[in-house]
């Protein structure tokens, strides 16, 4: 019997063999947490995190409208740094709820995936 935990970490790393960030097209990662939820835009060519935004100091309002400012946030700064297209790494995690809010934010916020 698995746990969550183990059952997440065999779904990234079969997640992770078929997907990397490159130069042109880097990776955008998700990490959720209970209280947060943070976004890097990582090449793994050089192994850099180019941006990175998260939802500390946004407590006040609801998980999902974090993980939609979250989402817009770092599109903003992605396209700022020059980033317009990137590849979508879940992490693990279903593609549903706060997961779901980060990718269409940054979909509406001119992110291409």
């Amino acid at each position: 019997m698995t746990t969550k935990l183990e059952r997440r970490i065999k779904i990234k790393y079969r997640v992770r063999n078929k997907i990397s960030g490159t130069t042109q097209r880097p990776r955008m990662s998700v990490f959720r947490s209970n209280k947060q939820i943070y976004v890097q835009i990582i090449n793994d060519e050089t192994g850099t995190t180019l941006v990175a935004a998260s939802s500390l100091g946004m407590e006040a309002m609801p998980k999902k409208e974090q993980a939609a400012k979250v989402g817009e946030l770092i599109a903003k700064k992605a396209l700022e740094a020059g980033i317009s297209t990137v590849v979508f790494d879940r992490n693990g995690y279903l593609y549903h709820g706060r997961v779901k809010e980060v990718a269409d934010a940054a979909r509406n916020g001119g992110l291409k995936f």
